[in-house]
């Protein structure tokens, strides 16, 4: 009931910039939490930035993206954003979008290990 699309991923050099985009297909009403996750091949996902559902929303970012990449959100439009400046090598991932309606927590821990979430299918960042 709920899909979540990602696109905006390519190939880019060092000290290049690229907007991701989400959009969130789903006849659920109201608001909710989303975020940003990535993986690189080999390792772990790892959380990239979150936002939560307030008129202020909260914004948490992981600490090798902080200063370099914005998270957003138009709710009217239903599409979730990843502004992302300064791109290294080390940004090279398959990025991930996530929502979640009940806005449970705003630890990437917690939104990687619960089942509650929805996530997107990915789009790949390579920076080189």
């Amino acid at each position: 009931d709920v899909q979540l699309v990602e696109s905006g991923g390519g190939s880019v050099q060092a000290g290049g910039s690229l907007r991701l985009s989400c959009v969130a297909s789903t006849p659920k009403s109201g608001t909710y939490c989303m975020g940003w996750f990535r993986q690189a091949p080999g390792k772990e996902r790892e959380g990239v930035a979150l936002i939560d559902n307030g008129y202020r929303p909260r914004i948490i970012y992981g600490d090798s993206v902080k200063g370099r990449f914005t998270i957003s959100k138009d709710y009217g439009k239903k599409t979730l954003y990843l502004e992302m400046n300064s791109l290294k090598p080390e940004d090279t991932a398959m990025y991930y979008c996530a929502a979640d309606w009940t806005c449970a927590s705003m630890e990437f821990n917690w939104w990687l290990r619960s089942s509650r979430n929805y996530w997107g299918q990915g789009t790949q960042v390579t920076v080189s």
